[in-house]
């Protein structure tokens, strides 16, 4: 499935470069950015970038549950990072919202 329509990346290649991420520091932080660097790419539009977040959050824990790491730390570190996700997606989507158009 075609993920990044701007630079024709596809799914499958986004989870490899996850992978090979992971496993050079399976506790590092890897944000959209991240992944298009180790591509040799950049974000034009980032309207692909939700979609590459929900990719890392999935590869990640599917990752640390196959390399037989503490499930309940993972499961853990999982969620916290969803629930960031939701937080500072939702606080950014109402500021385009509520700024869009000045009175």
């Amino acid at each position: 499935m075609l993920v990044c329509h701007c630079n024709i990346i596809t799914q499958k290649e986004i989870e490899e470069t996850i992978i090979s991420l992971l496993d050079e520091d399976c506790w590092q932080l890897i944000v959209p950015a991240k992944v298009y660097h180790a591509m040799s790419k950049r974000g034009r539009c980032c309207g692909c970038f939700p979609n590459v977040v929900e990719t890392i959050i999935r590869v990640t824990e599917e990752y640390h549950l196959r390399h037989d790491q503490n499930d309940s730390q993972v499961i853990s570190f999982i969620d916290r990072v969803r629930s960031l996700r939701q937080q500072y997606g939702s606080m950014q989507h109402e500021g385009r919202q509520k700024g869009h158009r000045a009175a």
